[in-house]
């Protein structure tokens, strides 16, 4: 795909500032209305990925024209919708999971790209992809429905979130039709969460719920993300001050040592920034560190601190993770010595808050995030958030 690029003079600011960015910290306590864009990406980040990219400055640019050559970033792109995506937990046996993630991804990638170019090629192509689903889904069934919802979900919000707020030409109709079906098809489906499942089930679902709640400007929805943000955070992530034994999570059948031992994969040591999935792979730490940095940044835009209230503990999980990740040995009180190094593009969005906006030190993140830039997407809900989010 050419990279066409903005002038620099045309992007309504050359950097972002903590004006641009949860700028209303009592907005939402005090019932006001929503800021728009806020679904992950607000308005200031938009206007500084704009600078960044027109002035070719790293990593911005590099991420830029990642994204840029991605199958996802293709105005021959084509969507291919499904009444029923079927997702058992062997998803080769399924029908639409692959292809509704992708879609997804493809119309929040052509959503960015409109914000960056003002090619309304790709806003057309964002609004294409995203009524071929709205025209025709109904429905998640089979073992991972709620999580496919969810994966799905969270970046459907983000691209209709950008495009209804950056792009007048999305007939009105279409507009409500699509936010209709994220209300009945996709807000169902992932709102309760899923407490007896691997945390990252349930933290991604509570991102999905809170990115649509936005979107909808649903309050209820909304506050429903926020408590479950509040009480799963703590369950996944440990800290010390939690006690010998992490938190149990709300709603589950946990109820003994033995059976939260089992549930954090065998682990009997407990340190900071230890995950619940640590000692079953780093990839679904690392999908819920993810989820956790994304509410956090979501709710930011909203005036709500939530990284305030997780800020030691999400800290805590990206320096442990990341250590591993970038290849020190892992102790016998860790994982029996064994770790899974798959850690995906997730670092980004708690790095730029943590030690970009509050200057903590997170010299093993940043240390990864730089050899991983630019982060890319890992198919599933994250996608291009070195362009998005990076601090330079």
């Amino acid at each position: 795909m050419p990279l066409l690029l903005v002038a620099a003079t045309a992007c309504g600011g050359a950097t972002r500032t903590d004006s641009d960015v949860g700028a209303h910290p009592e907005h939402r306590a005090s019932g006001g209305p929503f800021a728009h864009p806020g679904v992950l990406v607000g308005k200031g980040q938009l206007a500084a990925v704009r600078d960044h990219v027109a002035r070719k400055q790293e990593p911005w640019i590099s991420a830029y024209k990642e994204m840029g050559d991605s199958k996802y970033a293709d105005l021959d792109y084509r969507a291919k919708p499904y009444a029923t995506v079927e997702c058992p937990f062997d998803a080769e046996t399924g029908q639409g999971c692959v292809e509704e993630r992708e879609d997804a991804i493809a119309a929040y990638t052509q959503a960015l790209l409109w914000n960056v170019t003002r090619d309304k090629a790709h806003a057309a192509k964002a609004v294409e992809i995203m009524d071929a689903w709205s025209d025709k889904v109904t429905g998640h069934t089979a073992d991972n429905a709620g999580l496919q919802a969810a994966w799905a979900g969270t970046s459907w919000a983000k691209a209709a979130e950008l495009m209804q707020y950056t792009y007048k030409d999305w007939p009105d109709g279409q507009e409500l039709k699509f936010q209709r079906m994220l209300r009945e098809v996709y807000l169902p489906e992932v709102r309760g969460g899923s407490a007896d499942f691997n945390g990252n089930w349930d933290l991604v679902m509570a991102d999905a719920t809170m990115s649509m709640a936005v979107h909808l400007n649903d309050q209820s929805a909304f506050d429903q993300a926020v408590r479950h943000f509040r009480a799963r955070v703590p369950a996944y992530f440990y800290l010390s001050s939690d006690g010998k034994l992490p938190v149990k999570p709300k709603g589950s059948g946990i109820d003994t040592p033995k059976e939260l031992r089992t549930y954090w994969f065998g682990q009997k040591t407990f340190k900071d920034g230890l995950a619940q999935e640590t000692c079953r792979n780093f990839k679904h730490a690392s999908y819920s560190l993810a989820a956790t940095s994304h509410m956090a940044e979501t709710a930011w835009h909203q005036g709500v601190d939530l990284y305030g209230e997780a800020k030691d503990r999400l800290a805590a999980a990206l320096e442990l993770h990341s250590k591993y990740q970038l290849g020190t040995k892992a102790p016998t009180w860790l994982c029996g010595g064994k770790v899974q190094r798959d850690m995906g593009p997730d670092t980004e969005v708690g790095l730029q808050h943590l030690q970009g906006r509050l200057k903590m030190d997170l010299p093993q993140t940043e240390k990864l995030t730089r050899k991983q830039r630019p982060e890319g997407t890992d198919d599933l809900f994250v996608a291009w958030e070195t362009l998005t989010h990076a601090a330079a």
